[in-house]
């Protein structure tokens, strides 16, 4: 072998050295100077009141019907389903998978704006259960897993199964739309079902802290942030300079709201990472201390030919019944940033505030807007590229 193949063969064997290099300690690079922090000794989980009026205690927003009490409707992520109903007006939308490593979920929080429709409408998971709770959310769902149902049987929070009643129906089936996909809540008979079912209409949720918006001189001119749900889950955000809000993606198209066409944009995103794994009736539950999920549910469902072990999975996100940890990294995004810190919800109490903090313990102040939560399990990509 002559030098100059020689020369050749270790240039690109440096070349791919340093490509691996930069990419598999990218997390390590980005943690370097991160300060971490003992959730349990420095940052107050005090739920006292952020926000007294008359702005969206989640949001930030002024708003006429600031101290309504939210309304948190199950949504799919099903390509059939594409585009939702509602997002656009939410105060608040949460995702996470609904399935380990696969399909996602979400769960739009109305309090500021009732959209025209919220759809489509799914069935309930019990991780979203206790998240609605901790913002004082009357929770709307189309049936829901065994696990979940088994919850709302005992009255653990103010819900509506669309399975029953008048107040959800079904719009007509247009393009790949399956049934299941077209299940909605009108924003009329979203009041209606408050009223009807006297639940209570005035807000208790204590609120995210804000800040003011950065000035535009005070902006970057762009970034990419992209967070890597397994296809076509996946979603990226675009940020926008002049709105200062982050485009959203899905699945490498546009998202834009079903009832009017608007692009959703949220002007805050959190990036939680939690544990996720199947629910079995293999696993010792009670020997962790934890509530056995299988208690309630029917021999056929557990261990006979209708099985449901491995089918719905558990999002350790602090959860009162299933979790072993509460508390986990968070990145966060707004004024075209990144900022890292972590979350916490205290699964000692169903009803506890899920909190963002920054690396010094202090709760995040978000600018005024839209929060779009999403949950990435760990090993899942999250990039952002300035």
């Amino acid at each position: 072998m002559n030098s100059k193949k020689r020369i050749i063969i270790v240039s690109v064997l440096i070349i791919v050295g340093l490509i691996a290099y930069f990419f598999y300690t990218r997390d390590a690079r980005r943690s370097k100077n991160t300060k971490p922090i003992s959730i349990e000794s420095s940052a107050s989980t005090n739920q006292s009141i952020q926000n007294s009026g008359p702005v969206s205690p989640i949001s930030g927003l002024s708003c006429e019907n600031w101290n309504r009490r939210p309304i948190a409707v199950m949504q799919p992520a099903d390509i059939q389903a594409r585009p939702a109903a509602g997002f656009s007006e939410a105060d608040m939308v949460i995702e996470m998978p609904g399935y380990t490593s696969s399909v996602t979920r979400l769960m739009g929080v109305y309090l500021c704006n009732i959209p025209q429709e919220a759809g489509a409408i799914r069935s309930s998971r019990h991780d979203y259960i206790h998240l609605a709770k901790g913002l004082d959310a009357v929770f709307v769902h189309w049936g829901g897993s065994a696990f979940a149902l088994n919850l709302l049987k005992e009255g653990v929070i103010d819900h509506h199964d669309c399975m029953s009643g008048a107040y959800c129906d079904r719009r007509e089936a247009t393009g790949q739309m399956r049934i299941e996909d077209t299940g909605r809540i009108t924003g009329e008979n979203m009041l209606k079902m408050m009223e009807g079912k006297d639940f209570r209409r005035e807000g208790t949720f204590s609120g995210y802290p804000h800040q003011a918006e950065a000035q535009i001189s005070e902006r970057p001119e762009k970034g990419n942030l992209r967070v890597a749900f397994a296809k076509p889950y996946d979603a990226d955000y675009e940020y926008d300079r002049e709105t200062n809000s982050y485009l959203r993606i899905w699945g490498g198209e546009e998202d834009v709201d079903r009832n009017n066409g608007k692009r959703l944009a949220p002007k805050n995103i959190v990036v939680m990472f939690a544990k996720s794994e199947q629910i079995t009736n293999t696993q010792d539950y009670l020997g962790k201390g934890l509530r056995n999920p299988w208690a309630e549910i029917e021999e056929e469902k557990n261990t006979g030919n209708a099985s449901i072990s491995g089918r719905y999975n558990n999002v350790q996100v602090g959860d009162p019944w299933y979790d072993e940890t509460d508390s986990g990294e968070a990145f966060y995004y707004f004024n075209g940033k990144e900022m890292r810190g972590s979350w916490k919800k205290d699964k000692s109490k169903i009803d506890s505030k899920l909190f963002f903090y920054d690396q010094s313990g202090q709760e995040v102040k978000f600018v005024p807007g839209q929060i779009w939560v999403e949950i990435l399990e760990p090993g899942q990509a999250l990039r952002w590229e300035q």
